[in-house]
């Protein structure tokens, strides 16, 4: 039997008046944040919240998102975090495919329309049977159904709750991804996944008590709940969180917290580099503390990795991992030998292959598919057995990437199979991006593919063939799509064509356009005289 509320629980039995969670101005110990737990659990399993139900969680950085996880975790529950950025249909697709029974979101921002987008989603599913508002004033009341919130719920409840006793294999959260064909799939993780993940991750970065981390990634994201939330807890560290990622704050929290440790993806390390040549912030102080940080999401530029290291006195480590492996895969530990550009060995327990087509190892160097066995792959796809079988065939999970080896059992990923982009260290997948497209009643045709960006590593380009008759432009195409995807996923460039490439079959050839744009850069940067 095993719970994975353990992280916490255990650390608040050990740690009780340490500080386990910094958000802005406010602290809470181990012991407060496992009484809130408690109490959240009391209130949901009052409210009809049973084992194996499962719950939608949209709520950004703060205090309450590991609030309701690990409530969710304890009870037996099942906690389905989603991307507070999703819309109204997005949010309605997720409550259908789950069935979850309550969905738990976050209130209005200046920024976000996320409860208006979450209650209209709610409305639309019938089988979602309780809509909880997460306010920030605990006082406050929700105006949308019953009328419950979060804090409604916790109010007078005992601060004591007895964990489910969960079986290892059973899921624990279900985080959706997918590949680059039909809807978003759940990716279920079990109650093992999360718990040797975070173990593997401590060990990777030889994580203590008194580590301070940052996280600036969105909790909802598999990275940082594994490598972060989950590991830090484990440990007993203090976890400081940010809303959300600014240069220039994280570095001004680096230096009043005294942050050791840091995960995050590639734009972000630009970022802090950037912010730090302006001379802004106390640099030296913040490299007494820092000592590690972790880069994942994508190819970490070599350049701005040793620049990053020279300016903060660190090391940082690249990892390798996909939501369907919890995040974990492969590291570069401390404390052993680093390859620049390695994605490294893989995590204890963990089997790492490259293999072609019929599951055979390819040679030492050579290119294969990257295939991977252990305790961090997933249960499988939330409802879809073909999907799940598609995934494990031969016994192993595909990554869909392409991956080389050295003789030193260091690996390297060198591309990969699917077209998922990677906009800022999230993954968007075309083909969810052009079914949308296609909804609007100017495009007859729309392929996606990511080009080359310097800010976000990658960017969504939209190539659109419009209806007969019909009259559109690039920016109304963009507007309309901003109101319909998520921030990270609608396309910022589009271009109106009169046709695609097509192969013999119909099959629109995505390799021609990105030819198109390596022909175009070529063009625009021409090589200096005397290069080829």
């Amino acid at each position: 039997m095993l719970n994975s509320v353990v992280m916490l629980e255990d650390s608040a039995r050990e740690h009780p008046d340490k500080v386990a969670v910094i958000f802005g101005s406010t602290r809470v110990s181990y012991a407060q944040l496992s009484e809130k737990v408690n109490q959240l659990a009391n209130g949901l399993r009052e409210l009809g919240i049973q084992v194996g139900d499962l719950v939608l969680l949209a709520c950004p950085n703060r205090v309450e998102f590991p609030v309701a996880y690990y409530a969710l975790l304890k009870m037996g529950a099942i906690a389905v975090p989603v991307s507070i950025l999703s819309k109204r249909d997005e949010f309605a697709y997720y409550l259908t495919d789950t069935r979850a029974k309550a969905f738990l979101c976050s209130q209005n921002t200046e920024e976000l329309s996320l409860a208006e987008e979450a209650w209209a989603a709610y409305g639309e599913v019938e089988s979602c049977e309780h809509f909880i508002l997460i306010t920030e004033d605990p006082a406050a009341p929700s105006p949308y159904g019953k009328g419950w919130t979060l804090h409604s719920l916790m109010q007078g409840q005992p601060v004591v709750f007895e964990p489910e006793q969960t079986r290892s294999d059973e899921t624990a959260v279900i985080l959706y991804t997918s590949g680059t064909t039909g809807k978003p799939k759940g990716a279920e993780l079990t109650h093992l996944n999360l718990v040797s993940t975070a173990m593997n991750f401590r060990d990777a970065v030889c994580a203590t008590p008194d580590d301070v981390h940052l996280i600036a990634l969105p909790l909802s994201h598999c990275y940082s709940q594994s490598a972060q939330m989950n590991a830090g807890f484990l440990t007993g560290a203090a976890l400081v969180i940010m809303s959300r990622f600014d240069a220039g704050k994280a570095l001004r929290t680096m230096a009043e917290e005294g942050v050791t440790l840091f995960c995050g993806v590639p734009t972000m390390y630009w970022a802090l580099l950037n912010k730090t040549v302006a001379r802004e912030h106390d640099i030296e102080r913040i490299s007494n503390t820092f000592r590690a940080a972790v880069s994942g999401g994508g190819p970490l530029p070599v350049e701005v990795l040793q620049a990053v290291e020279k300016k903060f006195k660190i090391r940082i480590l690249e990892a390798y991992g996909l939501t369907e492996t919890s995040a974990a895969t492969t590291f570069n530990r401390l404390g052993q030998p680093r390859r620049i550009g390695s994605i490294g060995t893989p995590h204890s327990g963990i089997q790492v292959r490259v293999v072609d087509e019929a599951m055979q190892d390819v040679p030492l160097g050579q290119p294969g598919e990257l295939v991977i066995r252990g305790p961090c792959t997933m249960k499988g796809y939330c409802n879809q057995p073909e999907a799940t079988a598609e995934a494990f065939r031969g016994g192993w999970f595909h990554s869909g990437d392409v991956a080389t080896r050295d003789e030193d059992g260091y690996f390297y990923i060198v591309d990969r199979l699917k077209d998922m982009i990677i906009r800022g260290g999230y993954n968007v997948y075309p083909r969810e991006v052009e079914d949308r497209l296609m909804e609007h009643p100017d495009i007859s045709l729309a392929a996606v593919i990511g080009v080359p960006d310097e800010e976000h590593g990658e960017e969504v380009r939209a190539y659109v063939v419009l209806k007969d008759g019909r009259a559109s432009n690039p920016e109304s195409i963009t507007a309309w799509s901003k109101a319909k995807m998520a921030a990270y996923k609608y396309p910022r460039q589009v271009e109106i064509v009169d046709s695609l490439p097509l192969s013999p079959t119909g099959k629109i050839l995505k390799r021609e356009l990105r030819k198109s744009i390596a022909r175009d850069t070529s063009k625009a940067n021409p090589p200096a005289a005397g290069q080829g």
